[in-house]
């Protein structure tokens, strides 16, 4: 499958340093687990916490999940380091935190040239540079897979409110959207910081799909069901998709380009998009 169309409902970040952490990551429901090196490491736990990731990666037992991990930023004395170890770790990419520009992504995939030619590069755009520059960004490199928006660090230097609706960023989080699906890119919507608002939370997760995002990053276990609820196609959708497919294969069969369900035009673009929902939802399945 093409890597922008894999599941990527639910991203988890999880300190490196806690190896019960990186344990129990083995039984989540998470379709992409990210190994933190960054934020959630002390400066004197960041060696340790590195080695921790890498020999959980080499150790397996996490199935079918995507296993990221998130290097700490490129004016840090860590980064090249982490991107040699996570270059040979058999993780599947490498998250860059505070990309701001292209030449971030051509400086890391210099440190990661060495690397296997699988492992993808996941630029986070959480800086006001960053979201102006993010069409460049996409374009740029030939590992990279996809955006994370970082949403905290966003609305820090924007000096913006961070409510629950995030209305002061929607301008920030469709420019990321936009960059990444011109660029055939997956997108990861920001991290909802309070663990106590579900009702927040699973908001957040609806107005993040219909913006376009392919998923969302978690900060805790607990909201892995909501977002794997809210990025599944559901039943509704599925139903009408396959009305959509057998409906166009009736007019194709008549001979027309186009036709109407429930009075409303079917045409090219809503059968592609037809397909798209029903092949997702059967990637979801097999995943289990």
């Amino acid at each position: 499958m093409p890597a922008s169309e894999m599941p990527r409902r639910s991203a988890l970040y999880m300190p490196a340093s806690n190896a019960r952490a990186l344990e129990k990551a083995k039984t989540l429901a998470a379709d992409v687990l990210i190994f933190d090196l960054e934020d959630a490491v002390a400066p004197e736990a960041k060696a340790a916490a590195r080695d921790a990731a890498v020999a959980a990666v080499k150790g397996g037992g996490y199935g079918p999940r995507e296993i990221l991990i998130r290097a700490n930023g490129r004016d840090t004395p860590w980064c090249a380091v982490d991107l040699a170890a996570i270059a040979s770790s058999g993780a599947h990419g490498a998250v860059l935190p505070k990309v701001s520009g292209a030449d971030d992504i051509a400086r890391a995939e210099n440190l990661l040239a060495a690397a296997p030619a699988t492992l993808a590069l996941w630029a986070m755009i959480e800086t006001p540079r960053g979201v102006l520059n993010a069409a460049e960004i996409a374009g740029a490199g030939t590992r990279l897979a996809g955006l994370i928006v970082g949403t905290a660090d966003l609305a820090k230097d924007l000096r913006c409110a961070h409510p629950a609706d995030r209305w002061p960023m929607l301008q920030a989080l469709q420019m990321c959207v936009l960059a990444a699906r011109a660029n055939g890119l997956a997108v990861l919507d920001g991290v909802h910081l309070d663990i106590a608002d579900m009702g927040g939370f699973d908001a957040a997760c609806r107005q993040g799909r219909d913006l376009g995002f392919d998923g969302k990053t978690l900060i805790h276990p607990s909201q892995i069901a909501g977002a794997n609820a809210a990025f599944s196609p559901g039943a509704d959708e599925l139903e009408r998709a396959k009305r959509i497919m057998a409906a166009h294969a009736e007019a194709a069969a008549q001979g027309k380009g186009v036709t109407l369900l429930d009075g409303r035009l079917v045409e090219a673009l809503h059968v592609k998009e037809a397909q798209r929902l029903l092949a997702r939802a059967e990637m979801i399945a097999l995943r289990g």
